[in-house]
């Protein structure tokens, strides 16, 4: 079952981009490996990251219900400047990794290896491709902005006349070593990467994990809001399929989640319709309708990866 928008107008045809997306689709008939995997925790589906840079603020918030995630950056010591947010595709794919990497190993070190170009290669990314925009580059900056950013989430509860808050502020990764340089990906640095993650962050990443077809996150890389929107439609779907009941939001409801960086909730739904064809086509199994005040998932849906596949890995 495909999208509604809710009026009569025909369909614009699919995109250049669109188009190789549905060539690529017949992948998808195969079930994932296990080297297909890629998992990310339920509460970052919830609340996720910066789609643009935040810019030069003290911290960064979104809030979802009575959930609010929060980012403080990192500081260079050497410069006491902030090292600044993550945001984008690229920290996105970096977050796939680093939570099955976690939940393979059940380790809070986590190995990035030796060359920069083979953990490029691993998470999606090209390391031929150069410039000022360069994938290297690009990975190099927001892997350090993410690892020395600290995450926090905060949930306000209120019952009756009382009224109670609980935070947890986790440091990414408080200890670690990079020793790649992004001008010369290919080349193999003496000492190996490395980072460790916190012990509350490492906690929260492998509890309660949504499983991922990494073949999907690789088509949608170069958009964080299809990449989000396919997280929240596997997690949506896989609830909707499990309690037998159809699942609906509405724009402003998913916006709080997702797409805090847009002017309007009608500027957001819009660009939520044009995600939705290309998460389809990475999604076949999706069954859902999108109205013009949100979206419906339909208990039909089929998860793109089996829930079968958490076994042995989420720690929740």
């Amino acid at each position: 079952m495909g999208a509604d928008d809710g009026s009569r107008m025909s369909k614009p045809p699919p995109t250049k981009r669109e188009w190789s997306l549905i060539e690529a689709a017949d992948i998808f008939i195969d079930a994932p490996t296990d080297k297909d995997l890629a998992f990310l925790t339920r509460h970052l589906v919830q609340c996720t990251l910066p789609h643009k840079n935040p810019g030069n603020v003290p911290v960064w918030t979104r809030t979802n219900g009575n959930l609010t995630l929060g980012i403080v950056p990192g500081v260079d010591l050497k410069t006491r400047k902030s090292i600044g947010f993550p945001y984008g595709s690229v920290p996105r794919l970096l977050l796939y990794w680093m939570t099955a990497e976690a939940a393979r190993t059940h380790s809070p070190r986590l190995e990035l290896g030796h060359s920069l170009a083979s953990f490029m290669r691993e998470i999606g990314l090209d390391p031929s491709r150069g410039g000022k925009r360069s994938d290297a580059r690009r990975l190099r900056e927001q892997m350090e902005r993410l690892f020395r950013a600290t995450i926090s989430f905060q949930q306000d509860v209120t019952d009756g006349d009382r009224a109670g808050r609980a935070w947890m502020d986790m440091q990414v990764a408080p200890k670690g070593e990079l020793w790649w340089h992004p001008k010369q990906p290919e080349q193999a640095a003496l000492w190996g990467s490395w980072v460790e993650l916190g012990q509350d962050f490492f906690r929260a990443i492998t509890t309660s994990l949504i499983p991922l077809d990494t073949r999907a996150l690789a088509k949608l890389k170069r958009s964080p809001l299809d990449l989000d929107l396919y997280a929240w439609c596997a997690y949506t779907a896989f609830r909707a399929h499990r309690t037998d009941k159809a699942a609906w939001v509405t724009w402003r409801k998913l916006a709080q989640a997702l797409g805090a960086d847009y002017a309007s909730t009608k500027e957001f739904g819009r660009k939520v319709r044009q995600s939705l064809r290309r998460v389809q086509a990475v999604f076949p199994g999706l069954h859902h309708e999108a109205h013009r005040t949100g979206i419906t998932i339909f208990p039909t849906s089929t998860p793109p990866v089996s829930p079968n596949s958490i076994v042995g890995k989420s720690r929740d």
